[in-house]
């Protein structure tokens, strides 16, 4: 069960105590209980100079760390700006837009922006280990969206309860577009290379392992007839998939397989739908696209805690019930504040395939130039 914790910066320094040492490569890094430390002074961070940071040092590997090396705030200069900001991001706000209206530069805001993703990313981790038996079908799909222009899209496969309407896991497929181009537009001047093809096999047989781990029996899923799901069916074992084609819509067609098929869809649908809704960077028409592929799956992240812990079911009825607790792993609706308390440590974690490449921004996007990577000594 997940319950909320205080947040690690609102702690009586006489009262907390350090979990175990942030150094991955320290032997209690993994501790559960009995972590062995001392005190080792103490300091004030300049936004926020009227309060002390209790200092400490492992008595295993001899590092030093502090209280706020366990704070998701940890090494931030604004560290108010941080729910803030996760709530304008999933408000429909671009990051120039956040920044005029918080006083801030908006690369101050991409920065928070990564930061937010890794810490959602890491949340969604803990919430799959926390599922101990799930006993219902997923509905699954590729959201498509593009990435720093139109020739590149992305595919991100969304597995959503049926009943729970839980986002399970997710998983990118990069891919070229498709349909007719000019000449011109087929061989653009220091044009990257293209994406290896069958992404969308490897990406839903991805997601198939993951959704393997929480179900013991077989895996009900249900699709549409993309030619890549059943490849990809057909290489996991014991896996139920069921098949909704996209039928034909509007005068003279059947409405039963239209309502068959969105009745089975509808939660992945739904999700997709507040994609688009929610976030500026997937709306067709805006100059708020996203520029990198690490970045779109970092605000994915941060859409499926929302999704997850924080947004009703419905809100149309008086009902306080999210997914998570319909799923039964917290108790009730969760905050900004709740879901940023303390920080997590991705080797703590049995982290899904493919999460610790989004975790370390691998995702690279050759038409940009630049892409950083999260590879920072003591940025863990």
């Amino acid at each position: 069960m997940l319950d909320p914790c205080p947040p690690i910066e609102g702690r009586r320094p006489d009262r907390y105590r350090p979990p175990h040492c942030p150094w991955a490569e320290c032997p209690s890094h993994g501790t559960v209980s009995g972590f062995r430390y001392k005190r080792d002074g103490a300091y004030r961070r300049a936004c926020d100079p009227l309060r002390k940071v209790p200092r400490y040092r492992c008595k295993i590997c001899g590092r030093g760390f502090s209280k706020q090396s366990f704070a998701v705030s940890y090494f931030m200069k604004r560290p108010e700006l941080l729910a803030t900001i996760a709530a304008l991001l999933v408000a429909g706000c671009a990051h120039r837009q956040i920044a005029r209206t918080l006083g801030c530069a908006p690369s101050t805001v991409t920065r928070i922006s990564a930061r937010l993703g890794r810490a959602s990313l890491l949340l969604l981790a803990e919430a799959l280990e926390q599922i101990e038996f799930v006993d219902e079908g997923f509905a699954f799909d590729h959201f498509e969206t593009f990435v720093y222009s139109q020739d590149d899209r992305l595919g991100i496969g969304t597995t959503v309860g049926q009943q729970s309407w839980f986002v399970y896991t997710f998983d990118p497929a990069p891919h070229r577009r498709a349909g007719r181009r000019s000449a011109l537009r087929r061989t653009p001047r220091n044009a990257p290379a293209a994406p290896p093809p069958a992404s969308y096999v490897r990406s839903t047989s991805r997601v198939l392992r993951v959704l393997k781990t929480i179900c013991p029996g077989y895996v009900r899923l249900a699709s549409d007839d993309h030619p890549a799901y059943r490849h990809a069916t057909r290489s996991v074992p014991d896996v139920v998939h069921r098949v909704y084609p996209n039928p034909p819509r509007g005068p003279g067609c059947d409405p039963r397989a239209a309502h068959e098929r969105d009745r089975a869809m509808f939660p992945v649908d739904l999700l997709h739908k507040l994609l688009r809704h929610s976030q500026a960077h997937h709306r067709r028409e805006t100059i708020a696209f996203g520029r990198r592929a690490n970045a779109v799956l970092e605000r994915f992240a941060l859409m499926a805690v929302w999704r997850n812990f924080i947004k009703h079911v419905t809100e149309r009825r008086h009902e306080p019930t999210t997914p998570a607790m319909r799923v039964g792993i917290t108790r009730s609706p969760w905050s900004w504040t709740d879901a940023l308390a303390q920080r997590r440590f991705p080797w703590r974690l049995s982290m899904p395939e493919g999460w610790m490449k989004i975790y370390r921004r691998r995702w690279i996007t050759p038409a940009v130039g630049i892409n950083r990577l999260h590879d920072l000594k003591y940025a863990f």
